[in-house]
């Protein structure tokens, strides 16, 4: 199945789990409430998708004068993507990851962190930039904002849904034992709908971003020190914020605990094997 026919199913899965959540809570005028209520969501998220995250991780923009390489770097590969200009960030933590955001091309922003930026050549680091901007070319930022928005709302909703209850379509209060499926249930099958939303553009972006550098193993060499440095350096707001975990190149959460068993990423070593094919001319 192509790819954006099963994120549009996984979406669509998502809005179900708005519906279903809803009618526990008022039955089926609950349900358009929950259906208006995800809309109003999702217009939200497209209008500040990327002043929200910025500002949650406290990014800094940079020019031509404040940081001449980097961003020297990223104009070149947008040239070469036939993208505008993205605005440019960088993020103050010590863990080596970056990540695309913006509701388009003509409102997109790409940031990295001051650790990528030390721990990575300068070819290896724009091999990870080329991934940030195959997101943008292939509009999956706005996705992942969506996504996560939406995964965090359900999460609400069912709390609500769990310990205030609600009444069927006949009035009737609904059961402990329903509310408590919903409440524990809902979030769980939210976020692993985000995962898989995140699991297939993450592949895509990889071979997007290896043909706008013109340099795949560079973004496999980024990749594998990324998770290997990744795994012993927290990134502090992205622990207090895991719902945008999904939108970084490398899960900053991997390995902490429970975060670990639920992966927004595909295996590194699988995506740095499928750039290795690339490179050879098989992928």
């Amino acid at each position: 199945m192509d790819n954006w026919l099963k994120t549009s199913v996984l979406m669509a899965a998502i809005v179900a789990l708005f519906m279903v959540i809803g009618g526990m809570i008022g039955g089926k005028s609950g349900m358009l409430m929950a259906l208006l209520f995800g809309g109003a969501m999702n217009v939200w998220a497209w209008w500040n998708s990327d002043q929200m995250v910025l500002r949650m991780y406290n990014a800094q923009e940079v020019d031509a004068q404040s940081a001449p390489e980097f961003y020297g770097l990223v104009a070149e590969l947008a040239q070469r993507a036939g993208l505008p200009m993205p605005r440019v960030y960088v993020i103050h933590e010590e863990q080596p990851n970056a990540f695309a955001t913006g509701r388009d091309p003509q409102h997109a922003a790409v940031a990295a962190t001051a650790g990528i930026m030390r721990m990575l050549d300068y070819r290896e680091l724009r091999g990870v930039m080329a991934h940030e901007l195959a997101h943008v070319q292939h509009r999956d930022t706005l996705l992942s904002t969506v996504s996560a928005t939406m995964a965090g709302a359900i999460s609400a909703l069912a709390n609500f849904a769990m310990w205030f209850g609600g009444r069927d379509e006949n009035g009737e209060p609904v059961g402990l034992l329903p509310r408590l499926a919903v409440g524990l249930l809902a979030p769980l099958a939210a976020s692993l709908i985000q995962m898989a939303i995140s699991r297939a553009r993450e592949f895509e972006a990889d071979r997007g971003g290896a043909a706008i550098s013109g340099d795949p193993l560079a973004l496999a060499s980024a990749l594998q020190k990324i998770e290997y440095y990744a795994q012993g350096i927290a990134m502090p707001t992205a622990q207090a914020h895991p719902e945008t975990a999904q939108m970084m190149i490398i899960n900053p959460l991997s390995g902490e605990g429970l975060a670990g068993l639920f992966r927004t990423h595909p295996e590194t070593a699988e995506r740095i094997a499928r750039l290795h094919d690339i490179a050879r001319g098989v992928g």
